[in-house]
């Protein structure tokens, strides 16, 4: 349920809804009317864009509320849908952002936060279109370095011709003979940081881009020696760097801001409720004026310029024990007018999450133990096991959902991870993980009340 591994790209012109639904069925377990509810606002945004300009910038992103306990996959919904859809995404805590006037971070900071994310992804793209290119670049300063070119020539002479020795090189160099000789080249001096501004609400971005004011301060660059290896990275980098149009990339970077961008706001339930006269409640009303306009649709200043967030998709989530949804404003209430229980996790739900998504955390334990010439055999009973001693787990102790499966995981393959290379030595080759083995991990902890809630 839980994982790195990322969902395929595809083109949204190729996905409806139903699709896009399969897609998250394979790396989330259940919670059908959450997965139902995004995949029916990604589908809108493809839509919207095939409508009118004057039409499609009057129909405005149909923001999600998410209400149900911790762990059972709100977060991951977000995530993965944002993988899909290629777009930008952020996770932001409500609870991180306090009103302007207290110590904390400044709401608008989010778009802040997600405009980087757009432009490195921005980037990183122009760096792949023009990466042939900036390899050949590369290699040519490489070979400008292994072989300098010969000096001019004299009255005595003229300069020795070089062509058959570069080409060796040349040939060397594609084949990784030189990846250990030292060269010298040239990198940007990493003290030389940009600059930053303290206020009131956190460390927050300077507009004026002092680096091009002052070019001879901000861009120091220094000579540093390295093996070829290293250096044809950096090179490669820097060629790219050299490729690419940096206005470019800021346009497109808040252009997918604007039009693709999604945030997700978790713990908006602890911004939930009135002022009060003491303690950390005193700016949660306050936080909820301050988001109100950001999801209603403004303009936030940044360092590449204005970004608008009337279409940026919020998707916010919240476990409500202690506050309802009707705790918050009623304007922010109405900005999100999308809302979905998710359920809690039991022992079924959590059989399935071992076993069916494709980054479950069985298989993970399997790959990785197959590097140590281990084969990791789960029976049906092993698998139950853990899951009922999770769900038990999350029933007498603070229930966390999916993610107790990973400390119950982690508990039973504590000693074969530790012993696994003298198991390959000794010519054990397979080991299979049933009831009683699982039993013999984790019971005597479990069964220890106080010691299970340091553990487990």
């Amino acid at each position: 349920m839980f994982g790195p591994a990322a969902l395929p790209g595809v083109d949204l012109d190729d996905l409806t809804p139903r699709q896009i639904v399969t897609e998250l069925d394979k790396y989330i377990v259940g919670q059908g009317d959450a997965k139902r509810a995004v995949a029916i606002a990604l589908r809108n945004r493809w839509r919207r864009r095939q409508l009118d300009p004057e039409l499609a910038e009057e129909i405005l992103p149909k923001n999600i509320l998410m209400i149900g306990p911790t762990g059972v996959g709100k977060t991951e919904i977000a995530r993965r849908l944002a993988r899909l859809a290629r777009s930008p995404f952020s996770k932001v805590e409500a609870s991180k952002f306090t009103e302007v006037g207290y110590v904390g971070r400044d709401v608008e900071s989010m778009i802040r936060d997600l405009l980087e994310v757009a432009v490195a992804m921005v980037r990183q793209e122009n760096r792949a279109a023009v990466r042939e290119v900036a390899e050949r670049n590369a290699e040519e300063r490489l070979l400008d370095i292994l072989v300098p070119p010969p000096p001019p020539p004299t009255e005595e002479g003229e300069a020795p011709d070089l062509t058959a020795t570069r080409k060796a090189f040349a040939k060397k160099l594609k084949r990784g003979e030189l990846d250990d000789r030292e060269v010298e080249i040239e990198v940007q001096d990493s003290s030389a940081s940009g600059l930053q501004m303290f206020t009131p609400q956190g460390v927050e971005e300077v507009g004026i881009n002092l680096a091009e004011m002052l070019p001879g301060m901000f861009n120091k660059r220094q000579r540093q020696k390295m093996s070829v290896r290293d250096a044809r990275v950096i090179l490669v980098e820097q060629e790219s760097d050299k490729l690419t149009d940096e206005q470019k990339i800021t346009r497109e970077a808040r252009r997918r801001v604007e039009q693709d961008g999604m945030i997700f706001l978790d713990e908006i339930d602890k911004v939930a409720g009135r002022e009060s006269s003491h303690g950390p409640d005193v700016s949660r009303e306050g936080v909820q004026r301050d988001l109100l306009p950001i999801v209603e649709g403004c303009t936030v200043a940044t360092k590449y310029g204005p970004v608008k967030t009337d279409h940026i998709l919020f998707i916010a989530a919240g476990a409500f024990h202690s506050a309802s949804v009707s705790d918050l404003m009623p304007e922010l209430q109405g900005r999100f007018p999308i809302r979905v229980e998710l359920g809690a996790l039991g022992e079924d739900d959590f059989v399935r999450i071992l076993t069916e998504p494709g980054n479950a955390l069985t298989k993970q334990q399997q790959a990785l133990l197959a590097v140590e010439g281990l084969e990791v055999i789960f029976e049906d009973a092993g698998i139950r096991a853990m899951a009922r001693l999770a769900a038990k787990a999350n029933a007498t102790l603070e229930n966390i959902g999916a993610r107790r499966l990973m400390t119950i995981v982690e508990k039973v393959f504590e000693q074969v991870n530790f012993d696994a290379p003298e198991m390959a030595a000794r010519g054990d080759k397979t080991l299979t993980i049933d009831e009683a083995y699982v039993t013999d991990q984790v019971q005597a902890i479990a069964d220890d009340k106080d010691l299970s809630k340091f553990v487990l």
